[in-house]
């Protein structure tokens, strides 16, 4: 989830590899040279630049970064000698030996395919409605194959000529969402023998479909991970909602991002903190008296999504605590009297676990907080910097 020390610079070369990139894609479109799918600018190319492969191997990613260093030097060299008379053949000279000295990496470590919309940003905002509205076209449109927990154990999957990838494990983490918008509307192939393994869906699914499908995967994945590992490995944020404070118009939850949330799921009335927003998730099925909590979220759609990243059927007395960049990382079960550092679900490694035994602080909930602010969400996905 989180760099470790040492590879604090290989954030820093995947997300210049990334801002290149956009940038490039956003002036071809500026220009009139970028052609637009499904709403938003295509990228021209079959392969792009990715920190995937990089993330894995640091020897190439070593290489890759002295060589934009030798670039950058053969660069300036090329200016000066532009700008400076007398020295000119000097710096010319120096132009091809820093090219041919440089590490180039291997290209197939470096570039991996690309698709059209291998750049394009999901437009709902990773909403709750969004989940909701996936969930019923995932339930319509994928259960047969990738069953209804989405490890790809659906009726029909036995039947197919390749099996269904598990959408819980690490694949649907490391693909980037464009590509995932493209392999459900037009479909994935053998990358080998070019056989078709999963159908398009783009004559019965729009854009917006693909994408409320992407979230609903994505919060399917996380509460399967939460089941089956008691930890969200994969970073997940906390989808956005309305939410209503008081006699204000209400607002959405992302409104307060660069703020902690604590998500209170029930009837009763949460304590007030000030180190954290505050919203009490009502059932929407509830007959209870009257919320009196100063800010409460009571929609269906809320409910289900974030019962569903917590991977339970009962949501009731479970509180969730979003860190300020809207990453879910921390839960507290129904019943549980304070808080530690068991319930930090997204973590980092880089900062020591507490030793077994030893007394908990008096403030388990600052200490989290602490442990939170420390170790702030480095997530990398489908070699893109988020």
């Amino acid at each position: 989830m989180n760099s470790t020390p040492e590879a604090d610079w290989l954030n820093l070369l995947i997300g210049l590899l990334q801002g290149a990139q956009l940038l490039l894609l956003r002036v071809l479109d500026a220009v009139g040279l970028a052609a637009h799918v499904h709403g938003q600018p295509a990228w021209p190319w079959t392969h792009r630049l990715s920190g995937e492969n990089l993330l894995i191997d640091l020897g190439q990613a070593r290489s890759l970064a002295w060589t934009l260093v030798f670039v950058a030097v053969a660069v300036f060299a090329l200016l000066l000698a532009l700008f400076w008379r007398r020295p000119r053949f000097y710096f010319l000279a120096l132009v091809p030996m820093l090219l041919i000295a440089a590490p180039w990496p291997e290209a197939r470590v470096v570039l991996v395919p690309a698709t059209p919309t291998s750049f394009q940003l999901s437009p709902t905002g990773f909403t709750a409605a969004s989940i909701a509205r996936g969930r019923v076209l995932y339930e319509q449109n994928c259960v047969a194959c990738h069953g209804a927990d989405g490890k790809g154990e659906g009726p029909l999957a036995a039947s197919l000529t390749v099996w269904p990838p598990n959408l819980t494990g690490p694949l649907l983490w490391r693909r980037v969402d464009g590509d995932l918008l493209w392999r459900i509307l037009h479909g994935t192939r053998d990358a080998q023998h070019g056989k078709s393994t999963m159908p398009g869906f783009g004559a019965k699914l729009d854009e917006a479909d693909a994408w409320a499908l992407i979230d609903y995967m994505k919060a399917q994945g996380a509460g399967q991970s939460l089941r089956a590992l008691g930890s969200w490995p994969q970073p997940i944020g906390l989808p956005d909602m309305a939410v209503r404070c008081g006699s204000q118009p209400p607002r959405l939850l992302a409104s307060w991002r660069g703020q902690r949330v604590r998500i209170v799921a029930g009837n009763a009335t949460p304590a007030e903190d000030p180190r954290l927003v505050t919203v009490l998730l009502v059932a929407p099925s509830s007959t209870t008296a009257p919320v009196t909590a100063d800010c409460v979220a009571d929609s269906a759609a809320a409910w289900e999504a974030l019962a569903l990243i917590a991977g339970t059927d009962r949501l009731a007395g479970t509180q969730l605590i979003a860190d300020r960049d809207g990453w879910l990382r921390a839960r507290g079960e129904p019943g549980k009297a304070g808080w530690s550092d068991d319930d930090l679900l997204c973590r980092s490694e880089r900062l020591p676990a507490p030793t077994k035994g030893a007394a908990p602080p008096a403030d388990g909930l600052g200490a989290l907080i602490a442990r939170m602010d420390a170790e702030p969400v480095r997530f990398v996905k489908g070699g893109f910097i988020h």
